[in-house]
């Protein structure tokens, strides 16, 4: 991730180590997306077999990693980091 916001240059890293509490958030979303996997074969694929279990829930845990990572961290910025929503540089 980038040190720095490109528009408002608010320091993402408050501190050394400061992401580490992420990886909480990071294991939450990892285990929803077990769990929707999983209930998606189940219901859907009519229960196959446990390598089915393990290939897509492998699979979907790669291809989902780099929104994983940066949903994770930038959720904990916004709950631990205390920033503030500045309309000023929103978007549109």
């Amino acid at each position: 991730m980038h040190k720095y916001c490109g528009l408002c240059k608010l320091e993402f890293e408050r501190e050394p180590g400061f992401f580490y509490g992420a990886l909480y958030i990071s294991y939450v979303f990892s285990v929803a997306i077990l769990a929707i996997a999983a209930v998606i074969l189940y219901y859907f694929f009519d229960d196959p077999d446990t390598s089915a279990y393990i290939f897509a829930v492998v699979a979907l845990s790669l291809l989902t990693y780099p929104l994983n990572f940066r949903l994770s961290r930038s959720v904990y910025l916004h709950l631990f980091g205390r920033v503030k929503f500045d309309e000023q540089y929103l978007i549109v």
